[in-house]
């Protein structure tokens, strides 16, 4: 987590962390040191970043698992049930307003309809 948090702080940062050590940070090719402190404070956002990206692959997983469900509907000319299009908008609205670890953690999500 602390290379994230340096790359949150400075994108072009070079640097080695030895041991998984904050204290221990070798800064290269002219990268200006970013301090302890600094880098410590990133630790929450990174920390709901890395949360919120493992909830978009759990979410995204289960869209794309039900995109045949809508080719198929719209290859026969046929609609897609409210409840169904509902559940999809659930899914992409999940990771709305979601501001900690905790909160996302709590998700739970929405139980597919059957058709």
């Amino acid at each position: 987590m602390i290379d994230k948090a340096i790359k949150s702080i400075n994108p072009n940062a070079e640097f080695i962390i030895v041991e998984d050590d904050l204290d221990n940070i070798e800064w290269l090719n002219g990268t200006t040191p970013i301090s302890k402190a600094d880098i410590e404070a990133q630790f929450l956002a990174v920390e709901l970043d890395m949360a919120m990206k493992d909830l978009r692959v759990k979410r995204n997983k289960l869209l794309a698992d039900s995109d045949w469900e809508v080719t198929m509907a719209k290859e026969k000319g046929t609609n897609l049930s409210s409840a169904f299009k509902t559940w999809r908008q659930d899914l992409r609205d999940i990771t709305e307003g979601l501001t900690t670890v905790e909160e996302v953690e709590t998700v739970e999500f929405p139980w597919k309809p059957k058709e």
